[in-house]
């Protein structure tokens, strides 16, 4: 089977998506800060997930794997030497100094590009038929970053595992909170899309020694002919993960979910309706029960509304984004109307204690 060279911009879930890739015997860099690509260069990446039947977490260290892991920062990354190029950072970081001129460089080299981000690259939206993908500039922290993307290189994976790194430990720990799978469109290109289902057989195969026995581990790469399965996020993020910020305060996700069930309930219908007008089969998409019961475990505030409450002048804004692609289909929600709100005024309380 054929190796492959991967670079990952960003080393939180991409370390989780890189730790699985290495089982494969894949070479992995990591584009990161400096603290964690010191950290991860000396010591690995150590990744806990929970295992179904098994109290305590498994701990994987990447040294111990087949595959060769690596760190750095932008400078000097040539995106030619790369198969596959995975976008793991938040929306917002694509701008920053030295970020933005590695992406674009990804752009021209024409290296195939699996964004792990919960915002789609607008090269991804262009991939759907009939969406007006100009008018979705304005949720985008800066839409320009994207300008040199072809569509058919641009595939979008969504980040569906729920990890965060344990504040008391170092940087190069990622604990994983719900062990679910990585789901991927295939490529316009079938070369492409064939490296994608050689990853996903890889991960697939995997036995993970503990000590005692040989165990699968959750956490798969799940390739899909449809470029609607990754959109099966949008109903989950617009009723839990934006939901979370309230007018004062940060809320768990399980609360969100769980306060009002029958709000949340028609939240998420009324996405699922949305991604079913872009084209998507119900079968694409997840129904509401599962994720309502999957949000139980859920006893963190999520990323977005963490990095509200702590200052950010700038999130991911897929609650805004999902509000101007129903308004070209004629579709309101009031409740997703007021999440929206609510975000806008914190992200301007933020700007306004920056400036």
């Amino acid at each position: 089977m054929t190796t492959y060279n991967i670079l990952i911009l960003g080393a939180s879930y991409g370390s989780l998506l890189a730790t699985k890739l290495l089982f494969g015997g894949h070479h992995v860099k990591l584009v990161c800060l400096p603290a964690e690509a010191d950290a991860i260069n000396s010591d690995g990446a150590r990744i806990r997930m929970p295992i179904r039947g098994r109290k305590d977490l498994v701990e994987i260290d990447t040294r111990k794997l087949p595959g060769k892991l690596s760190a750095a920062g932008t400078a000097g990354i040539k995106p030619a030497d790369y198969d596959l190029v995975g976008l793991a950072m938040q929306e917002p970081q694509y701008r920053a100094p030295g970020v933005r001129e590695l992406l674009d460089a990804v752009a021209k080299a024409k290296v195939p590009c699996m964004s792990i981000m919960n915002m789609p690259p607008l090269p991804y939206l262009k991939r759907i038929p009939g969406l007006k993908t100009d008018a979705l500039k304005a949720a985008f922290t800066d839409a320009s970053v994207w300008d040199s993307f072809a569509p058919a290189m641009m595939t979008l994976c969504s980040p569906d595992p729920q990890a965060f790194r344990p504040p008391e430990e170092k940087v190069n720990v990622l604990q994983v909170t719900l062990p679910t799978n990585f789901k991927v469109a295939r490529f316009d290109s079938e070369k492409a899309t064939a490296m994608l289902r050689q990853l996903e057989a890889d991960i697939e195969a995997v036995r993970f020694d503990t000590g005692d026995a040989k165990i699968e581990l959750p956490v798969k790469l799940k390739v899909h002919d449809s470029i609607f399965v990754p959109l099966a996020k949008w109903a989950m993020l617009l009723t839990g993960n934006y939901r979370c910020v309230q007018k004062d305060a940060a809320r768990a996700i399980k609360e969100a979910v769980h306060t009002d069930i029958e709000a949340s309930r028609s939240v998420y219908n009324w996405v699922v309706e949305l991604c079913v007008k872009l084209g998507a089969s119900r079968d694409d998409l997840v129904p509401f029960e599962k994720y309502a019961a999957a949000a139980q475990v859920l006893v963190r505030p999520s990323s977005a509304a963490r990095a509200l409450f702590a200052g950010a002048p700038n999130i991911e804004r897929v609650d805004r984004l999902v509000q101007s692609i129903a308004a070209q289909h004629g579709m309101h929600n009031p409740v997703v109307d007021e999440t929206v709100a609510m975000v806008d005024a914190r992200l301007a309380m933020n700007r306004k204690a920056a400036a």
